[in-house]
Parts: structure tokens; C-alpha cells; sequence
């Protein structure tokens, strides 16, 4: 037995005419059924041109996958990056917060000390007010001895 294709260019040549119109009308009918011959003569189910664009779009679909993969990794790469920038960024803000707390602490520490010195010179300045009443007292009881020495001496 013998295999015919009915979409052989070479038989096409060879039947002209009527035997042509024979091969145009199978092809038509076959394609209204839904049956297709494709370029190397072979019996499909869909059309050619279907066939085309469903590896076309399944081309197009591979790359938007890789797209989405390579975009995924770039976006998670972005993630790591501003968490990782989050985090330095709070460590920083923590960082601040202790150093103005120190600065505060440093402050009322200065302020306390102002005001310990200041208490201190207060009461250095009574104790010296209290000397200088001493020392007018002394040299009054000074001067009087001195003159009670002066008229002993005298009397004698």
C-alpha cells in the first residue's frame, strides 16, 4: 500500500486541472473539519497559523517568566536592602537618643555641681564674714590689752 498525501507539491504539479480542484476542495474540506497539513506535509489538528502563535506565546510566556524571576530577585535584593538600611537607621536613632540622654544627664549634673558650688561659696563667704567679725574682735580685745599692758607699765 501506498502513501498519499493530498498537500504533496509534487502531485499537485503532476494532476493538473481537475485532479488539482480535487486536492484545493479535500484541503477545504479537511480544514472545515478542523484538520490542517502543515509545511512538512503532515496531518494537524490545528491550524498552522495557530500553531505559530501558540509557540509564539509560549516563547513570550517563558520570557515574562524569567522577567518575573530576575524582577523577584531584584525586588528581594531591594527588600534586604531597605531592611538592612531600616535597621542601621534605628540602630543610629538609638544611638542618638542615648547620646542626647547622656548630654541631658551631663547637664543636670553641671547644673547640681553649679549650684553645690554655689552653696559652697555662700557658706565660705559666712565663714569669712564670721572670721572678719573675729579678727575686728581680736584686734579690739588686742588694742585693749595692749593699752592695759602700756598703763601697767607705766605705773610702775
Amino acid at each position: 500500500m501506498t502513501h498519499l498525501s493530498l498537500a504533496d507539491p509534487v502531485r499537485e504539479t503532476l494532476f493538473s486541472g481537475e485532479a488539482g480542484r480535487q486536492t484545493a476542495m479535500a484541503k477545504d474540506i479537511l480544514a472545515e473539519a478542523g484538520l490542517h497539513f502543515d509545511e512538512l506535509n503532515k496531518l494537524r489538528v490545528l491550524d498552522p497559523e495557530v500553531t505559530q502563535q501558540t509557540i509564539e506565546l509560549k516563547e513570550e510566556c517563558k520570557d515574562f517568566v524569567d522577567k518575573i524571576g530576575q524582577f523577584q530577585k531584584i525586588v528581594g535584593g531591594l527588600i534586604e536592602l531597605v531592611d538592612q538600611l531600616a535597621k542601621e537607621a534605628e540602630n543610629e536613632k538609638m544611638k542618638a537618643i542615648g547620646a542626647r540622654n547622656l548630654l541631658k544627664s551631663i547637664a543636670k549634673q553641671r547644673e547640681a555641681q553649679q549650684q553645690q558650688l554655689q552653696a559652697l561659696i555662700a557658706e565660705k563667704k559666712m565663714q569669712l564674714e564670721r572670721y572678719r567679725v573675729e579678727y575686728e574682735a581680736l584686734c579690739k580685745v588686742e588694742a585693749e590689752q595692749n593699752e592695759f599692758i602700756d598703763q601697767f607699765i607705766f605705773q610702775k
